[in-house]
């Protein structure tokens, strides 16, 4: 039997700066998984672990993208960083059910793209329905620390909801299309009671804890007014924090962003609303980036080479 207590602690009993919808989607695979005892299938390998690579494999596999990398760096001075999927604090000990961006994972290809010279503009590819509170504003900050080093872009291509937001409200700027969303600057939790499905199954499960809160939020009993003031608490600490980081990275007042009650908007409406400053497909958003670092480097060229003439007429006047 396959445990997924890490993948339902995820999703239960913390603050979740994600679309309901998405939540609900969890919320429905992990009753289904666990109450049902699913395991994963894995196709073409009859062991149902995971296949064994050789370190050679790998280690060639890791060249192989690092040199795209800097063939593609190189020739457009851009790195485009994909932000997609589900937002994660830690991408290590899951075998995810869908697309997922860790913040650890995110934040060393950040710290790769800005130590590397050749890099001149940061792009991050945003479509995600955000996720994990946990992280989450300490990634935003970094980035806003590493934007005041190179300029990064917050692409919405095509969704930046919730904690999705919260990262492209940290770049330089946000760039969004016409039917590109953000918003969702909002806080929800769940907590799963299971004790009426362990009642039919005729199973009864008796806790034995010492500290009173050390039974908060237990899934095998219906959720206590202590619990649930916990779990509210942990809601509205993280809205606050949520609040303060937008208004602070767009340079609005809390008030405004409160404003929107984790509305969503759209196109024009985003930029009309403070929360994104320009519009365009982001294939267009990209090439005019690279189109601009480009002008830069020949700027900077022409203007070495006008250095070094002046220096040999100088010396030619010695």
């Amino acid at each position: 039997m396959k445990s997924y207590l890490r993948a339902s602690s995820l999703l239960f009993n913390q603050p979740l700066l994600v679309l309901p919808d998405m939540l609900d989607l969890g919320v429905r695979w992990a009753n289904q998984t666990m109450n049902l005892n699913i395991i994963n299938l894995h196709t073409g390998n009859p062991t149902g672990q995971p296949a064994l690579r050789s370190s050679e494999s790998v280690a060639l596999e890791v060249e192989q993208q690092q040199e795209q990398r800097h063939a593609g760096i190189s020739s457009t001075g851009v790195e485009v960083l994909p932000v997609h999927g589900v937002l994660v604090s830690r991408g290590a000990h899951l075998d995810p059910c869908e697309t997922m961006t860790s913040y650890e994972g995110l934040r060393a290809q950040l710290r790769q793209a800005v130590a590397d010279p050749m890099v001149e503009h940061i792009v991050l590819d945003i479509d995600s329905p955000g996720g994990s509170a946990t992280g989450a504003f300490e990634l935003a900050a970094d980035i806003r620390a590493f934007a005041q080093q190179k300029p990064i872009t917050g692409l919405v291509n095509f969704m930046a909801y919730s904690g999705g937001y919260l990262i492209g409200s940290s770049c330089s700027e946000m760039v969004v299309s016409v039917t590109s969303g953000v918003g969702s600057i909002g806080v929800i939790a769940s907590h799963m009671d299971r004790s009426k499905f362990n009642e039919n199954l005729g199973v009864k499960v008796t806790t034995v804890f010492a500290g009173a809160h050390k039974n908060d939020l237990s899934p095998h009993e219906p959720i206590t007014e202590q619990s649930l003031k916990f779990l509210n608490d942990l809601v509205q600490e993280s809205y606050q924090l949520f609040v303060g980081a937008v208004a602070e990275y767009r340079g609005l007042s809390p008030d405004v962003i409160r404003a929107t009650e984790a509305g969503l908007y759209r196109g024009q409406a985003a930029i009309t609303a403070g929360l994104a400053d320009r519009l365009s497909t982001p294939q267009d958003a990209v090439d005019n980036i690279s189109r601009a670092v480009a002008q830069s480097r020949a700027n900077r060229q022409a203007g070495r080479v006008s250095v070094r003439a002046a220096a040999m007429n100088i010396q030619t006047l010695i």
